[in-house]
């Protein structure tokens, strides 16, 4: 089978596509033949030699995808050679023709959900759910920012957002995603390039400030957004890429509270039932993943550029 390996840290360009063999499922496992593949920038750090932890070289990159169970191995139940599924983390791979999962890695997908729409399901609508439930403790009726609302966490926070009762504010830096943005459900959506556009937060919650911001631009926004926080207001960092300075006293004045969010520290009773929010939602047409820019296979060099590049318009998605 065909599928991307990794044989040194670096730029884009080290993606390569080679022959591999297939895998066949063990016991507990299950192979899945992929037809869309969810590109996270997350895979970008890995893929640069730059995120805390990273797989042995060689390897192939992903975790998200969906696809038509192949075959399973002994012992695997609820799941049979046929259903439609998408992934939620696999043992080798989503960057790839087949990826072999662990049963606790397959999640069915509905059928009013495409293959290219279960590509983006994973890391963006797991991450917006325990941003919001497990890391903010979000309740209904609460108002909450999302910076980079038209990228694929951002359109997920938006949908978990508006559907579970919560005032949405969302940002983004193009007159296309703004429109996006406000489709997916945001009650107010603001040009995060403007430099005044964090002071409009303050006058649209009537000077109170919002109850929680989802931050995917720490070493950029982390200071101001402490600023606009009403009291008990929490920030949560999903995403950074580098150092900022910030005042101690802003926080303390609101007794404000900054939380780290990285998805792959949830446990197994937090995934599950993230996972059965989630597939709730897809069920019942609330939470729709929007596609972006589609790429080959062998373009995931091109992809990798494009899931950093700002004016981000829902998901990327590679087709093997």
């Amino acid at each position: 089978m065909k599928a991307i390996r990794v044989h040194e840290t670096g730029p884009p360009e080290v993606l390569r596509l080679e022959d591999v063999p297939t895998p066949q499922p063990e016991p507990g496992q299950v192979l899945v033949r992929i037809k869309a593949v969810g590109v996270n920038p997350v895979e970008t750090y890995v893929r640069s030699g730059k995120y805390p932890s990273s797989p042995s070289l060689p390897y192939t990159p992903g975790s998200d995808a969906a696809g038509v169970v192949e075959s399973v191995g002994p012992g695997v139940t609820n799941i049979a050679t046929g259903d439609r599924v998408y992934t939620a983390g696999t043992l080798a791979g989503a960057y790839a023709e087949l990826a072999l999962c662990s049963q606790s890695q397959i999640h069915r997908l509905p059928d009013n959900v495409s293959f290219e729409q279960g590509a983006g399901v994973n890391i963006p609508y797991a991450t917006a759910y325990r941003a919001l439930f497990f890391r903010a403790r979000a309740q209904a009726g609460e108002t909450v920012l999302i910076h980079g609302a038209s990228g694929g966490v951002g359109i997920a926070a938006t949908q978990i957002a508006r559907a579970f009762g919560l005032h949405m504010i969302g940002t983004a830096g193009t007159e296309r995603g703004r429109t996006l943005v406000k489709e997916q459900g945001a009650h107010e959506v603001l040009d995060h390039r403007e430099l005044d556009y964090l002071n409009k937060v303050i006058s649209l919650t009537g000077g109170r400030g919002v109850d929680i911001v989802l931050e995917m631009l720490a070493n950029v926004n982390l200071a101001r957004d402490l600023t606009i926080l009403a009291k008990g207001g929490r920030v949560v960092v999903i995403g950074n890429r580098g150092t900022i300075e910030l005042n101690p006293r802003d926080a303390m004045s609101r007794d404000a509270a900054i939380l780290g969010m990285i998805l792959f520290n949830a446990t197994a009773q937090e995934l599950a039932s993230i996972h059965a929010g989630i597939g709730a939602g897809l069920e019942n047409g609330s939470l729709r993943p929007v596609i972006g820019r589609k790429f080959s296979l062998a373009e995931a060099p091109r992809a990798h550029h494009a899931v950093i590049e700002p004016g981000a318009y829902g998901k990327i998605i590679l087709i093997p």
